[in-house]
């Protein structure tokens, strides 16, 4: 039986509006001791995706105010994303041909989820004969404070 989106992905992710600044927006994402977060637009509709290492690359390293620039300013607004009902081959397929981690999971305009690199990662391994990969094991493994 093929395995679906909604088996895998972390429902309820977390959104922070496009006028956020990116340091809210920063520690946003430290409280919830995630990477990226789903930034919305207008009526709540997904308007992009932001990284921790978005905000490293696109506002520290570019020597942005973190207090002034809006989150939507340095998102990934061009997004790919999935449906909870898509099939797990076809959201590593989407990864392989965009060079993406993370595809937010939508459900009639809304984010529903996020499913990642990491959660793909650790569905390929199960069953396996191994005891997993090592991108597995790190991806399942608690993260850092």
């Amino acid at each position: 039986m093929t395995r679906k989106i909604k088996e895998l992905m972390t429902p309820a992710p977390v959104t922070v509006p496009r006028l956020a600044s990116v340091r809210d927006t920063a520690r946003w994402m430290r409280d919830a001791a995630i990477g990226d977060v789903l930034v919305a637009g207008e009526d709540d509709e997904v308007y992009g995706l932001v990284t921790d290492r978005d905000l490293v690359v696109r506002v520290l390293a570019a020597g942005k105010d973190p207090d002034s620039t809006p989150t939507g300013d340095v998102c990934s607004s061009d997004l790919v994303g999935v449906g909870p009902d898509d099939d797990v081959g076809y959201a590593v397929e989407l990864m392989r041909r965009h060079a993406l981690r993370r595809l937010p999971v939508l459900e009639d305009g809304r984010a529903v989820g996020v499913v990642s690199l990491g959660d793909l990662a650790t569905d390929q391994d199960v069953g396996a004969a191994s005891l997993g990969s090592a991108l597995a094991a790190i991806s399942a493994a608690a993260p850092d404070s």
